[in-house]
This record gives structure tokens, C-alpha cells and sequence, in this order.
């Protein structure tokens, strides 16, 4: 394998850059900022980090891209990052949504290309998801998840890319779901948001989506699942009311509302609360993954 991976640039300092360049500053790693305004940036950065506006003459070994989902600017910033260091860097992205492989589609050197999806906030959450293309080396692949262990993260390895990947898969499947029920008026917003907070989220915490199944016996489960499944609503369209919300200026909380009203709330407080809570979820159920609380036989 070749050398380790030791320094790292992140173009794109949003909420979500912010995060990966924590993680990776935080663990020990040498951090550099792609930003159009490194001044900003700095003062909000941990000390130790750089922040340059143009990509510096020397090859980082690994580059999380963090722009906005949208392909064009994202080639871009891969054809001028090939053009000044050729194949000397491994190149990931962050997009949430993205068909990979038409994102590696101009690059003269797929073999250091990758996909790695973060939860948010990526400095909390434990387990990362590395998405590999049909032409990733095996030894980006492992360097890639060798540098985010060190950052402390499990990593999910997906041998070949889906749209979704694992996390927003699963994510959006049950969330398709959720908002169809609201939409037909058989429960509400909150009553979703009740089930995850007290019932699902600390059940597959405790147990894991599929684990806590043979748990309680798959007679029943497989039972269930054949009379549910043929009754999902799973249509192929994205519910209306969904789409329509940012399109009205209901684009979340910074606007004052989504699908909650936030105008008399402190986003920033319930942003911490939040982050609080999940870093203190994680506390305790790490030491049960990570130390082999479970016996997979």
C-alpha cells in the first residue's frame, strides 16, 4: 500500500466541510481549506488549519470535496485539480445523491476516485460511508478507509456505487413513506417525528435495523413483512408537497420555516441540542459496536 495519508484538503467550508475538516483536523491529520473567502474562514476554523483560495502547487494525498449538488462545478474543480497534480491525489466526494460514476466520468485517473458520504454533523457521528467506483484501486480504497479509522470512524464500504448509497437509501425510503402518510392525513409531521425519537431511533440503536429481528424471531417478521409490503405506498415520484416547500421559501429553519415553524425559535440552541443529544447517543452505543457486543457467530 502505498504511503498513508497524511494531508488533507476539503474544498467546501459549509456546514458540512466544516464537520469532515474537524474530523480530520482533530485527529491529527495536516487540514487545508478550499474557500473563496480564507479570511472567514479562518476565523472560524480550529487553530492549525490553513485556508487557501486557489489550490496549492503541492499534491494534498486526499481531497473531500463538499460542494453543493450540482455535477458541473464539481468537474470543474476535479479538471483543474488533475490538470495541476495528475493522478498524485486521491479525490472523494461528499454528494448525498449523485451517480458517481458519471462524476468520474472525465477524469483521467479514476482509479483515485471515490465516494465519502458523511452524516451530518460529520465530526459527531461515528460511521462514514466509503463508496467505491468500478474502477477504484484497491489499494485508494484502502488507504481512504485506513485514514478515516484514524479519524475514529467505522467505515461502511460499498463495493460498487448506487444512488443514495446505503445511508440516504435507507434514509429516503422511510422517509418516502412518511411524508406520503402525512400527505394522505393519517398522521402528522410530529407524530413521525415522535415514532423516531422514542420508538424506532432507540430500538436500532439498542439492536440495529436487522439484528433486532432475529432478536425476536423472523417467523413473525417475515409474516409481517409479506402483509405490509404489497400495502406501502412505494409510488416512483418524490411527494409533491415535499418539493413544493423550498420552492415557496419554506427551505428550513434559517428561513424561518420548513416543515416546522421556527421564526420564534433559537435554531442555533436546538442545532447544539441536537448535536448534544446525538453525541451523547453515541457514547453509549460505540463500546457495544465497536467492542463486539454482539455475536455474529
Amino acid at each position: 500500500m502505498a504511503k498513508p495519508i497524511q494531508s488533507v484538503l476539503i474544498a467546501g467550508f459549509g456546514v458540512m466541510g466544516k464537520g469532515v475538516a474537524t474530523s480530520f483536523h482533530d485527529a491529527g491529520f495536516d487540514v487545508t481549506i478550499l474557500t473563496r473567502d480564507p479570511a472567514r474562514v479562518l476565523a472560524s476554523a480550529p487553530e492549525g488549519m490553513q485556508a487557501v483560495s486557489e489550490l496549492p502547487d503541492e499534491a494534498p494525498d486526499f481531497v473531500s470535496e463538499n460542494f453543493p449538488e450540482d455535477i458541473l462545478p464539481k468537474h470543474a474543480l476535479y479538471a483543474e485539480m488533475e490538470a495541476k497534480w495528475g493522478g498524485a491525489t486521491v479525490i472523494s466526494t461528499n454528494t448525498s445523491g449523485l451517480d458517481l460514476e458519471e462524476l468520474a466520468k472525465p477524469l483521467q485517473h479514476k482509479e483515485n476516485f471515490l465516494g465519502v458520504h458523511y452524516l451530518q454533523p460529520a465530526e459527531a457521528f461515528a460511521c462514514v460511508e466509503e463508496i467505491r467506483i468500478s474502477a477504484t484501486s484497491d489499494d485508494t480504497a484502502a488507504r481512504v478507509k485506513a485514514a478515516l479509522e484514524r479519524t475514529g470512524k467505522e467505515v461502511v464500504m460499498l463495493n460498487r456505487p448506487i444512488v443514495g448509497a446505503l445511508f440516504n437509501r435507507l434514509q429516503h425510503a422511510m422517509l418516502h413513506e412518511a411524508y406520503w402518510m402525512v400527505q394522505e392525513g393519517f398522521c402528522s409531521v410530529e407524530d413521525v417525528d415522535k415514532f423516531a425519537r422514542l420508538a424506532f431511533g432507540p430500538r436500532m440503536c439498542a439492536g440495529g435495523l436487522i439484528e433486532v429481528k432475529d432478536l425476536g424471531g423472523l417467523v413473525v417478521h417475515a409474516k409481517s413483512q409479506s402483509e405490509i409490503i404489497p400495502n406501502l405506498h412505494l409510488g416512483r415520484r418524490a411527494v409533491q408537497w415535499v418539493q413544493d416547500l423550498p420552492v415557496s421559501g419554506r427551505t428550513g429553519a434559517d428561513a424561518g420555516e420548513g416543515f416546522y415553524k421556527w421564526a420564534d425559535k433559537d435554531v442555533a440552541q436546538r442545532r447544539r441540542e441536537v448535536k448534544e443529544t446525538t453525541r451523547k447517543i453515541l457514547d453509549i452505543v460505540e463500546p457495544q459496536v465497536r467492542g463486539g457486543g454482539r455475536n455474529n457467530g
